[in-house]
């Protein structure tokens, strides 16, 4: 499955959306990865995520473990009501920086 990736305010846009489970994270976790390695800063949109499990969290902490190293920006936007319900349970909406929509965003990164 392919995740589409958009420019907005300096930063790549990974929108996810659907399932983002076991069988469709390592996906998830690729483009996101990529976009990172690009040395660009990235929000991921998780507006049109339906569910999110263990291992499509796994790839969101790893985005930002690699962003964090790497000095580069991680956030998320858009969050859906399930994908919050699953982050504020592993209470890692502490942990990520989360904004409303991409439109409350100034321009940023490169």
């Amino acid at each position: 499955m392919a995740f589409p990736v958009e420019e907005k305010h300096g930063f790549l846009v990974v929108l996810l959306h659907g399932d983002v489970d076991l069988s469709k994270s390592p996906a998830a976790r690729k483009v996101i990865l990529n976009c990172l390695k690009k040395r660009r800063h990235v929000m991921v949109d998780l507006a049109a995520v339906d569910y999110i499990d263990s291992s499509g969290v796994a790839s969101l902490v790893e985005g930002f473990q690699y962003a964090r190293s790497n000095d580069l920006e991680f956030a998320l936007v858009g969050v859906s009501e399930a994908a919050m319900n699953v982050l504020r349970l592993a209470r890692l909406d502490q942990v990520f920086r989360i904004h409303a929509s991409l439109d409350e965003l100034p321009d940023g990164g490169d």
